[in-house]
C-alpha cells in the first residue's frame, strides 16, 4: 500500500486530471454529438452533408492523430496560448462527439416515423419535433450503447498521458522519475488498472439504473 499512500499527492493529481478528461470530453461530446446527430437526418440536405463528412473525417482517424493535432498543432497557429489538459479535453470530446451521433441517430431511427409528421402536422419546426419528441424517446433506446460510448471514452484518457497531461496513465512514468517515492513500475500499473475497473463499474451501476428507471416510464 506504499505505493498509493506514500504517493497521494501524485495519486490526487492523476485522479482529479483523469476525471476532469473524462467529464469535460464527455460534455463537449454529449453536446456535440446531440447536434451532429440531429444534423445527421436534418431534412436540410446541407446539413445532412457536413454531419455526415464530419463524422466520416473525425471518426476514421486515429485518437492520437487528433491529439497530435490539438496538443502540437494548436500552438502552431499562434493562437491563444492553453493548457495541455484543456487541449486533451476538447481532442478526446471531438472525437468521442462521433460516436455519440452514430448512437443517437441509431436510437432516432427507432422512433416511429409517424410521431415525428405528426408533430410538424400540427407546426412544430424542426428544432422542436427533435428537443421534445424524437430526442427523448431516441435516448430511451440507446442506453447501453450509449454508455459503451462513455465507458470507452473513459479508457481513451489514457491517450492524454503521452501529451503530458499528467493522468492516471502517466502516474508510472510520474512515481519512477520522482527520487524517493515508494512502488515498482508494475505495482503502479496495476493500482492504475483497479482504479478504472472501479470506475467502469461505477459507470455499469449507472446504466442499469437507467435501463430500469426508463423501462417502466416506457
Amino acid at each position: 500500500m506504499d505505493v498509493i499512500f506514500g504517493n497521494l499527492d501524485l495519486w490526487g493529481t492523476a485522479i482529479k486530471n483523469t476525471l476532469l478528461v473524462f467529464f469535460g470530453g464527455g460534455a463537449i461530446a454529449l453536446v456535440l454529438g446531440i447536434i451532429v446527430g440531429a444534423m445527421r437526418v436534418s431534412p436540410v440536405p446541407i446539413a445532412r452533408g457536413v454531419g455526415t463528412v464530419y463524422v466520416n473525417i473525425i471518426r476514421n482517424t486515429p485518437l492520437t492523430l487528433v491529439f497530435f493535432f490539438f496538443v502540437l498543432g494548436y500552438p502552431a497557429l499562434g493562437l491563444p496560448k492553453v493548457s495541455t489538459l484543456l487541449l486533451g479535453i476538447l481532442a478526446i470530446g471531438i472525437y468521442t462527439a462521433t460516436y455519440v451521433a452514430e448512437v443517437l441517430r441509431a436510437g432516432i431511427n427507432t422512433v416511429p416515423v409517424g410521431q415525428a409528421e405528426a408533430a410538424r402536422a400540427i407546426g412544430l419546426p424542426f428544432g422542436q419535433v427533435m428537443g421534445l419528441v424524437v430526442l427523448p424517446q431516441a435516448f430511451r433506446s440507446v442506453v447501453p450503447p450509449m454508455m459503451s460510448v462513455f465507458i470507452a471514452l473513459l479508457k481513451n484518457t489514457t491517450v492524454a498521458a503521452g501529451f503530458s497531461v499528467a493522468e492516471l496513465a502517466a502516474l508510472r512514468a510520474t512515481i519512477n522519475d520522482a527520487a524517493g517515492r515508494p512502488g515498482s513500475p508494475m505495482e503502479v500499473l496495476l493500482w492504475v488498472a483497479a482504479v478504472f475497473v472501479v470506475l467502469v463499474l461505477i459507470l455499469s451501476f449507472i446504466q442499469n439504473r437507467l435501463e430500469k428507471k426508463w423501462r417502466i416510464v416506457r
